[in-house]
């Protein structure tokens, strides 16, 4: 029996439709980076539409489409809407980190506090372990919060909260600053990446000499 093999024109669409996805989040993450949060919804709310299961990956890091929806829903203010979109995106991948604070950001703005510090202070948490461990244990690490700028805000955030010393509105406002900076982070990151594995490749045009691995 011959195994099924699917026509080159189905392989060409699933292409196109993967990079035309790819494409859209992409867009989508600079209007966001650059608060044109109704242009990022959109764009990010096409992609769920089209594939719900889609994750934008740049290295080591990770976010589902569902979170890029919930996040910019949580800065236009449609807090419910958010809220589904968060707990969808968390129903698909518990680790899904950014996730995990925006939904902390938005059920304590919602008016559940309780509910919203427990999931900030696991996604601090999280956050900071998850660059510790790139830190120490991949090569990742060196483009990574080189200056650990990010881990220590959410340090003194997290002891704030242990000694009950925080104000709500400084702390939303952390967190939310804190949901950006690591998606700047990804773009200094890979920028950083490129820069060095060009570098490489000007110092040993031929392919030889010492061998360093960069890029994705």
């Amino acid at each position: 029996m011959k195994a099924f093999r699917p026509p080159l024109v189905l392989l060409v669409l699933f292409a196109c439709a993967a990079c035309q996805a790819a494409t859209q989040v992409q867009d989508g993450r600079q209007a966001l980076l650059a608060d044109r949060y109704d242009e990022a919804l959109a764009r990010f709310q096409q992609t769920a539409a089209k594939d719900p299961q889609y994750y934008y990956a740049s290295g080591p890091f990770t976010e589902g489409i569902w979170t890029y929806v919930g996040r910019t829903q949580y800065a236009t203010g449609k807090l419910s809407e958010a809220r589904t979109s968060l707990d969808r995106a968390l129903s698909i991948k518990k680790d899904d980190y950014v996730a995990r604070l925006y939904l902390g950001l938005t059920l304590a703005r919602s008016g559940d506090r309780t509910a919203g510090l427990k999931e900030i202070v696991n996604a601090m948490r999280s956050l900071h372990d998850w660059l510790d461990y790139l830190t120490f244990n991949t090569r990742f690490g060196v483009y990574w919060d080189p200056n650990r700028e990010i881990r220590m805000q959410i340090e003194k955030d997290l002891e704030a909260i242990d000694k009950k010393a925080f104000d709500w509105q400084q702390l939303i406002a952390n967190g939310e600053w804190l949901g950006k900076k690591i998606e700047q982070e990804v773009e200094i990151a890979r920028r950083n990446e490129q820069y060095e594995l060009q570098r490489g490749r000007d110092r040993f045009p031929s392919g030889r000499g010492v061998g360093v691995g960069f890029g994705f």
